[in-house]
């Protein structure tokens, strides 16, 4: 069962000063996250404490108790065979590694409590934030990604109602901690990706099976955007005055990045007006996860960029693949 797809749709609003509820458009929420706006109630702005934050969609249907396991979820990764069937997370230690963890006492201690975190997936929206924030944040801008849908098993039992996000600072949320013995997921309100989406902590064991797809999908570029993008850095490229002199023959030919760094207006204009046809939540995550770096082919990195925006901007075609792909039991 699919829900609408829309990174775009308002967000509901409660103050915890006042019990205002509201709703809202991301643009409001890009303003009052820069103190720009205030509660309609108690005219509270972002920097108090119980000032009002996203809450969930009274009308999510992953709130109905009997949809969450009939509902796709989605999850993105840089890991072609997620989730892995004999997951040890101390299989690729080196023996120096080792020792300076402790010894294997300690190394078991660890893997341990890797085995003990939860899984996470959720809306389409927040698989799609996610891996934009981690080619941001977590230096994966040269890394395949793939996005998967979950299909969970229609046994699960679900925790009743849902919870805060808890995971810790790094995305970490231990399941025993949030599913008590007899449950199997956990509905949690998502803060980063999706605000206000519903998210699923949950173990491996309530995963039916998967189906995946590498992202960007391939060919799904717009061949024009891609056209004036390359001639823009080629442009810049060729406007580089060749170095001179008798320490010329020594210095490192200019690369598209650091030509793109100073001179292309042209491309920074292309680029920024992919991002502002985003989102207002999206858009500094896109512009990061998609700025030339040095080593990128200029046609690669073009119809990655194109591809990225279109994951966003056509999830239809992207979900027309999923129905097409081998789904894999877990």
């Amino acid at each position: 069962m699919e829900r609408l797809i829309d990174f775009s749709r308002d967000r509901h609003m409660l103050c915890g000063s006042c019990g205002q509820r509201f709703l809202v458009d991301l643009d409001w929420i890009h303003r009052w996250e820069q103190g720009q706006e205030k509660c309609p109630g108690c005219a509270l702005t972002c920097e108090h404490e119980d000032a009002p934050r996203v809450i969930v969609d009274p009308a999510d249907p992953a709130l109905d108790d009997d949809l969450v396991a009939r509902l796709s979820w989605y999850h993105t990764s840089t890991h072609p065979n997620w989730p892995p069937k004999n997951f040890d997370p101390a299989a690729s230690l080196t023996a120096e590694t080792r020792q300076l963890m402790g010894g294997d006492r300690q190394v078991a201690d660890w893997a341990t409590r890797q085995k003990r975190k939860a899984l996470h997936v959720g809306t389409y929206e927040a698989a799609i934030h996610n891996m934009l924030r981690r080619i941001d944040d977590q230096a994966d801008h040269g890394s395949q990604f793939y996005l998967y849908r979950v299909r969970l098993e229609p046994t699960v039992t679900v925790r009743t109602d849902w919870i805060i996000d808890p995971s810790n600072f790094v995305g970490d949320v231990m399941l025993d901690e949030v599913c008590p013995p007899g449950i199997d997921v956990v509905r949690y309100l998502n803060y980063h990706e999706d605000p206000g989406g519903i998210s699923l902590a949950l173990g491996k064991d309530a995963i039916a099976g998967v189906q995946r797809v590498a992202i960007p999908l391939a060919d799904t570029w717009d061949e024009s955007w891609v056209r004036n993008a390359v001639a823009a850095l080629k442009n810049a490229t060729a406007n580089v005055a060749p170095a001179t002199g008798k320490l010329s023959r020594f210095r490192r030919p200019s690369s598209p990045r650091v030509v793109a760094s100073h001179e292309p207006e042209a491309l920074r204009e292309l680029c920024a007006d992919l991002a502002r046809r985003l989102p207002a939540n999206l858009q500094n995550q896109f512009t990061s996860a998609t700025a030339f770096a040095e080593g990128d082919h200029p046609v690669r990195w073009a119809r990655r960029t194109s591809g990225l925006f279109k994951l966003i901007e056509d999830p239809g075609r992207v979900l027309a693949t999923l129905d097409t792909a081998d789904r894999r039991n877990v």
